[in-house]
């Protein structure tokens, strides 16, 4: 008897007969089973799954540098890299954004120090309307007539030009005959954005760029662009000082500041002279290492359009540049080298080899003597002002000597703009701009397909439907059967499939954003349909349970969330929301192979990955009813809240704010039947009835004009939203009349 019940155990992926086993036979197992959810655990070979995501981003990258690096190697000539300068110079306009019209720069000197060698003016100047940045420019005595300048980008310290390292080279620099220009990038400084009630810095460099600089990712904006412009008019303020030569002025700087100089000098072609340091590598070795770094490193589908970091170098060809490295630098000395390598071609074609140099320490991130008497030397030469390049011991500042704020900070000084104030002003207008564009709404929602692919970087693709049965334990009631599901990055999605012992009522797509053990828990959202009689499937999607939390690279790990894997979907064009899309795409197709499918599927989903469900449900049309439990309003409230929850990005894509909102894909899935509870803000907090009828107005209008208003329904606390989600599952079509 025991073998005959055995049998019909095994047969329940193939048959829809009913098991009459007693509750008896299992309960033991139960216990035994409950916590047992994990899957790859089993299969030894796949080792460490949890970096999928970030190892299928970093593939689709590699393939597009590949295809760049054949492209670079093929030009020859002067003519072909004279138009391949072209191409890049309108490239990477593009990847930076329109800069504004040059508005007045209004400076205003708020102190001098003087010295028998130099004196230093502390100052600030508006880049942009009421945004202010703050700096010191360091004057030698002595000599005649008009000097060279230095324009000297600070690295990610948070007292920026005031360190100690920063301040021997410039003040070698100045004891050398130079001038210098130090100016203070955002979120360093006496620029910090985000202070606690005594004006004191809440946060590192890091978290002050890549906070507002993925919110600015969402309007399509690298935070790059306000770095660089406020580069370019720092450059303004010294052409027009008396006491400069503009023929004569070259920049520098390191790690991050070494990022600000190469862009800079790419961009303004007054840069006679370029040293950065400490950053320039290639994005094969650094995505192989450490990883995307902050977000102004991060420029918008820079990788998608053919872009790496010799191409800073290559657009300037042939003005001299001055590769500053270490060979145990957090950016690859190897790449360093292959980028140096590269980029002599074009020197070469011009004839000037020679104005492309490369100098190299043992050290790591770090700036040392040997490099800096390098530099000394590369800017007494092309900026044709000799001297000793020797490294010389100089007296330092007391950092708030060097303040240009009573107390070291623009905030209570000045009521100066912010990253985070410039793109609520940047989103207000891309907002005003969408919503004229739903007032044709067929219009609007017949494009929103073609939006999707545009703004994630996501491609319909063939899935094998292959799936690796990996064992079956017992509850009270269902079966937990274990699948790898094949999805089309590569890898295998660990799946659970809760199986009720009597034929399934309908088949539930259960997505969680903590992870599939959760939902799958006594008491989780899977666990309590199954128990009521719903065929439930719970996978872990890619970054999420089994396949998340591997990722340790990077610098802007927010709130614990890895933003630097997001980063690395922004430069390939292909989000992380677009790979979990094609995960969906899988897990449908194993669905659709079960012998229990029947034409319907409820999507259903907790969390974070509401958004991806509700994309697959646009562009896959998979699902008769969507329920979503405390998903994001809007995309928009991100950009609304200085302090938003960061797991939030792993979910969106650039450019969607002005594009489309979550509740356009809403609107858009009329007249399917859609459940939404307990929806949150961009601080992960409920949100009231108006303001849920004022973010979904759109999507509630498709409804009602369709004639379907009461297939869209939101449950509020304080009602249970697994309670009500059991309720609103099981009712019929004819629960939701037409009206």
């Amino acid at each position: 008897m025991y073998m005959k019940k055995l049998n019909i155990i095994n047969s329940l992926g193939k048959s829809l007969v009913a098991v009459l086993l007693s509750a008896s036979m299992y309960t033991a197992t139960v216990h035994a089973q409950e916590g047992d959810l994990n899957v790859y655990g089993y299969w030894n070979y796949y080792g460490d799954m949890s970096n999928s995501l970030y190892r299928h981003l970093a593939e689709v990258a590699f393939r597009q540098l590949e295809a760049r690096r054949r492209k670079v190697a093929g030009l020859r000539t002067r003519e072909d890299w004279a138009q391949r300068q072209a191409e890049v110079r309108e490239m990477i306009t593009g990847l930076f954004g329109a800069f504004p019209d040059k508005t007045p720069l209004h400076p205003v000197i708020t102190g001098r120090i003087k010295r028998d060698d130099m004196t230093v003016e502390k100052l600030y100047f508006e880049s942009r309307p009421g945004y202010y940045v703050t700096a010191a420019l360091f004057l030698p005595v002595g000599g005649k007539g008009k000097k060279p300048a230095i324009l000297f980008c600070s690295g990610h310290s948070a007292n920026a030009f005031r360190n100690k390292v920063y301040q021997t080279a410039i003040l070698n620099f100045v004891r050398k005959g130079f001038i210098v220009l130090a100016f203070d990038p955002v979120g360093q400084g006496e620029r910090f954005q985000y202070l606690d009630a005594g004006g004191k810095p809440l946060f590192g460099t890091t978290h002050e760029h890549s906070l507002p600089g993925s919110q600015s990712f969402l309007a399509g904006r690298s935070p790059a662009h306000y770095f660089v412009w406020d580069g370019i008019r720092a450059i303004d303020y010294l052409s027009g000082r008396k006491e400069v030569d503009p023929s004569r002025i070259g920049i520098t700087g390191r790690s991050g500041g070494g990022t600000q100089c190469a862009y800079i000098a790419a961009l303004d072609d007054r840069i006679a002279a370029a040293a950065p340091e400490c950053y320039l590598t290639n994005f094969d070795r650094l995505l192989r290492s450490h990883g995307p770094q902050d977000a102004e490193q991060i420029l918008p589908y820079a990788l998608r359009d053919g872009y790496d970091m010799g191409d800073l170098i290559e657009v300037q060809a042939p003005r001299p540049l001055l590769m500053i490295t270490t060979t145990r630098d957090i950016f690859s000395i190897q790449g360093a080298r292959e980028t140096f390598r590269e980029a002599q071609g074009a020197y070469a074609a011009y004839g000037r080899t020679e104005q492309l140099q490369m100098v190299e320490d043992d050290a790591g991130h770090a700036g040392t003597q040997r490099n800096r008497e390098a530099t000394y030397a590369f800017f007494q030469k092309y900026l044709r002002h000799p001297g000793i390049p020797d490294d010389e011991e100089v007296t330092l500042f007391d950092e708030q000597d060097l303040w240009v704020t009573p107390r070291g900070q623009l905030h209570g000084f000045l009521p100066s703009e912010t990253l985070f104030s410039l793109n609520r002003k940047l989103t207000d207008s891309l907002l005003r701009n969408a919503e004229a564009e739903r007032a044709d709404a067929s219009s609007f929602l017949h494009a929103l397909r073609g939006k999707i692919t545009a703004q994630t970087g996501y491609q319909s693709s063939a899935v094998s439907g292959e799936a690796i049965f990996s064992g079956r334990s017992w509850r009270n009631g269902y079966a937990v059967e274990k699948y790898l599901v094949a999805a089309p990055g590569g890898y295998y999605l660990p799946l659970l499939r809760l199986l009720p012992v009597a034929t399934p009522r309908e088949t539930v797509l259960w997505l969680d954003g903590q992870d599939k053990a959760t939902a799958a828990a006594s008491g989780g959202g899977a666990d309590l349909l199954a128990r009521e009689g719903y065929e439930v499937i719970v996978p872990d999607l890619t970054d999420v349970g089994e396949l998340g939390g591997g990722y340790q690279g990077g610098d802007s790990r927010i709130q614990n969330v890895p933003l630097n894997v997001w980063y690395a979907g922004i430069l390939t064009g292909k989000s992380p929301l677009a790979v979990r899309m094609g995960d969906i795409d899988a897990v449908v197709a194993f669905i659709r192979s079960l012998n229990t499918y029947r034409g319907k599927i409820t999507g259903a989903a907790c969390g974070t990955l509401t958004s991806d469900l509700l994309h697959a449900a646009v562009t896959g049309r998979y699902f008769d009813k969507i329920a979503l439990i405390r998903p994001l309003i809007a995309w928009s409230s991100l950009v609304g809240e200085k302090d938003c929850r960061t797991k939030f990005f792993m979910s969106a894509a650039p450019g969607v704010i002005g594009a489309y909102d979550l509740p356009d894909l809403v609107a858009t899935l009329v007249p399917q039947k859609i459940w939404i509870a307990h929806p949150v803000d961009a601080l992960d907090e409920v949100v009231d009835l108006s303001v849920f009828n004022a973010s979904c107005a759109f999507a509630k209008e498709q409804f009602e004009r369709s004639g379907f208003p009461r297939r869209l329904t939101v449950c509020l606390p304080p009602a249970d939203p697994f309670s009500e989600l059991i309720r609103w599952i099981g009712t019929s079509d004819a629960d939701f009349p037409d009206q």
